[in-house]
C-alpha cells in the first residue's frame, strides 16, 4: 500500500509541475495560475488564467488590479472540457493555486472528485466548500522538489 501512495504522490507532483508550466501561458502579471483536468491517467483539459476569447490579453487595469472579467484557470479548464466530448465526472483537477469559492462551485458541478494544489489562495473558502461537498482536497508543496531538480 505504501508503494502505491508513493507512486500516486510522484504522479501528483508531475501533474502539478505540468500545471505550473502551463501557467506560463497566462498574460496576467500579478499571478499566473495553471490547471489540468486528469481522468484515467489522461489530461482531458487544461487552462490558465486570462481574459475571455476575443478580448485583449491584458488582465490588469491601470491600477494593477485584476479586471473583473478575467477567468481563473479552473474555470477555463472546466469550460473547455464542457465544450468537448469528454466528461470531467470522476476526474482530478491539478491547480497551481487553491480554488476560490466561485471555482469550487464549478468543480463541484463538473463532477470532479479530487483537487490537488500547490499554493494557497488568499482565502480557504473554496477548499472548505469542496470538503463539505465530499471532494478530496490535497495540498502538495512542490517547491522543495523543484529546488532539488535545479541542483542536479
Amino acid at each position: 500500500m505504501a508503494k502505491r501512495d508513493d507512486k500516486q504522490l510522484e504522479t501528483d507532483r508531475r501533474y502539478l509541475r505540468m500545471a505550473r508550466i502551463w501557467a506560463e501561458n497566462s498574460y496576467c502579471k500579478r499571478r499566473r495560475v495553471g490547471a489540468l483536468i486528469v481522468k484515467n491517467q489522461m489530461i482531458i483539459s487544461d487552462g490558465y488564467n486570462g481574459t475571455p476569447s476575443g478580448f485583449e490579453n491584458v488582465c490588469e487595469d491601470e491600477n494593477n488590479m485584476t479586471k473583473p472579467y478575467v477567468l481563473h484557470a479552473e474555470a477555463n479548464a472546466i469550460t473547455k472540457v464542457a465544450a468537448s466530448s469528454n466528461s470531467s465526472r470522476g476526474a482530478t483537477i491539478y491547480i497551481t493555486a487553491s480554488p476560490c469559492i466561485e471555482c469550487a462551485k464549478l468543480i463541484i458541478q463538473a463532477g470532479i472528485v479530487r483537487v490537488v494544489y500547490s499554493e494557497a489562495y488568499h482565502t480557504e473558502e473554496g477548499c472548505h466548500l469542496l470538503l463539505r461537498a465530499g471532494i478530496a482536497v490535497d495540498y502538495i508543496d512542490i517547491t522543495k522538489q523543484e529546488d532539488e531538480y535545479a541542483q542536479k
